[in-house]
């Protein structure tokens, strides 16, 4: 079914999203939704899950909606991952109910009867709706499809890195049969394997997907339509064709805009000096004076039609420097071995050195141990063999892929606050990351995903290191932001380890070499071999 908004208003105090913002999307169309922070792309979400109700106006929507939040939150830890990716159908939940109605039947009578028989038949339809019968092999199906290791089905959903619980996320939501998907930045946290797989399966989907994406490429590949939502107007506009397409068409049409608002200026100052005149004539000169008031009358409505400059949002600004020169080798791994509790080895006699100055790019399946390898190196775990050398002149900072060098009781200022810095040097630095005045108060749970990624990077800003460890930096930031700090990091003059599933960052910074998990090879960088590297991962006999 088609979704339509119309008449749609919205408030928050004094804060307006929606103002009278109208859309329609046809039933199968793939949506890019585009917006600057605090547009109100994830407030329409809400409003779409019934999280959120409008002041006025509606939307007209299927109950069958499927969600995938940019945050994974897995509300029982201790749930194994195959009861987490069947719970994406409610079938044990109906079934339980039908069995429950069945028990009631044998004592009901009349209208109470009645209500049950009509439940039961909506109960069983939705049964039919979800292939009850069929559901567990249409799962594994996908099981498949998506390269999920059948081992893991039996685990906790609390062993997963948080690339895998993101995967089981997705599988999850797949499996659900909704007839429209609600994507909150869905591809964090993805290998390039699990994206390539997803990608094609929505240009296929046999529905409505909506997606909030700052993955340009992503985008590109999966919609046929943008959505951008006016945090200036609070008004919706619908462009045809993929991201990039809708940014030629957003800037022509700005260019216009502009070209209109400057001749509208010029008339307004034309029959402003003409009726200025023509108050300052003489009394006796009448034609004047009625034109004078004729210009006046036009001068009054040019102004109420004149065209308002839209908003030039501010973009994150950074400096980066190194407190102190770095050394020529300023990390060594030797014979690393570490596994988890009753896991089997992530690596074993896994060996490298960093040179100073490189940018070094560590890449795998999601699972092979990428986040734990910085881990280890930050010393947050401890392997259980191996050594890990730092040199006496190396400085170490730390962009964790999920934020926990963040406190969330703290607030941001709080976050960053250090014996190196007064108050006024950390407000001037967060300032650099869009955090004014009363903002730096806020406690980073209040915080959405984009804004803690933002409080992070300022934090390690901070720490003026000469070795940064950066564990997915891109992830929840927007494209004018990954630029930014993509450039910077090509400029920095110290050392970068990176795990990163995104290309044109990767590119950006300027890597020199690659490490390959599972099984610790070192190649040179190059695009091809980021792109196609779980061909590497594949070893030569299982490929025949």
């Amino acid at each position: 079914m088609a979704m339509r908004g119309k008449n749609m208003f919205l408030a928050f105090g004094v804060e307006t999203i929606f103002d009278d913002a109208e859309f329609v999307i046809s039933d199968r169309d793939k949506v890019g939704i585009v917006g600057v922070n605090g547009a109100g792309k994830t407030t329409l979400f809400k409003v779409l899950l019934g999280q959120q109700e409008l002041d006025s106006g509606f939307i007209s929507t299927s109950n069958y909606i499927g969600y995938l939040p940019q945050e994974i939150v897995v509300e029982d830890e201790s749930q194994t991952v195959w009861d987490y990716l069947r719970a994406g159908r409610p079938i044990k939940k109906l079934e339980n109910e039908l069995n429950d109605i069945y028990v009631r039947l044998e004592t009901a009578q009349n209208e109470e009867q009645e209500r049950l028989l009509r439940r039961m038949g909506k109960v069983q339809e939705l049964l039919e709706y979800y292939d009850c019968y069929d559901a567990e092999d249409i799962l594994f199906d996908l099981i498949d499809e998506m390269g999920i290791d059948l081992d893991l089905l039996e685990r906790p959903m609390s062993e997963l890195s948080g690339g895998q619980k993101s995967k089981m996320a997705f599988c999850q939501l797949l499996f659900s049969k909704s007839e429209i998907l609600l994507l909150d930045e869905p591809t964090n946290h993805l290998d390039v394997l699990t994206k390539d797989y997803i990608t094609k399966y929505l240009k296929n989907y046999n529905g409505m997907v909506l997606i909030i994406s700052h993955d340009v490429e992503f985008l590109n590949q999966v919609i046929n339509k943008t959505m951008l939502i006016n945090k200036i107007t609070h008004k919706i506009q619908m462009y045809d064709g993929d991201y990039t397409t809708y940014q030629k068409k957003y800037a022509e049409e700005m260019r216009l805009r502009e070209m209109t608002i400057v001749q509208q200026e010029k008339e307004i100052k034309t029959l402003e000096e003409f009726v200025l005149r023509a108050k300052q004539a003489s009394q006796t000169n009448h034609a004047l004076k009625r034109m004078g008031q004729e210009r006046a009358l036009r001068l009054e409505k040019k102004r109420a039609e004149m065209l308002t400059r839209l908003k030039t949002y501010k973009r994150v600004k950074m400096d980066i420097k190194p407190r102190r020169e770095g050394a020529k080798i300023p990390l060594e791994v030797e014979n690393l071995k570490f596994a988890y509790p009753d896991q089997p080895l992530l690596y074993k006699d896994l060996s490298f050195k960093i040179n100073g100055g490189e940018r070094f790019l560590v890449v795998g399946e999601n699972g092979v141990g990428k986040s734990t390898l910085l881990k280890l190196i930050m010393n947050i775990l401890q392997p259980q063999g191996g050594k890990i050398r730092y040199n006496d002149k190396t400085d170490i900072a730390y962009y964790a892929q999920e934020l926990e060098q963040l406190d969330p009781e703290k607030t941001i200022l709080q976050n960053v606050d250090g014996d190196k810095y007064t108050e006024w040097q950390l407000r001037g630095a967060l300032s650099n990351f869009l955090f004014y005045e009363d903002d730096v108060n806020k406690k980073v749970k209040v915080l959405s995903p984009g804004e803690k990624a933002r409080v992070a990077l300022c934090k390690v800003l901070l720490e003026k290191a000469n070795l940064l460890i950066l564990d997915e930096p891109t992830n929840h930031l927007d494209p004018e932001t990954q630029k930014v700090i993509g450039g910077n990091f090509n400029l920095f003059e110290g050392t970068i380890i990176v795990v990163s599933h995104n290309p044109s960052f990767v590119e950006q910074i300027g890597i020199s070499r690659m490490l390959i998990l599972p099984f610790g090879r070192i190649e040179e960088y190059s695009h091809e071999l980021l792109e196609y590297y779980y061909e590497l991962n594949t070893p030569d006999e299982e490929k025949y």
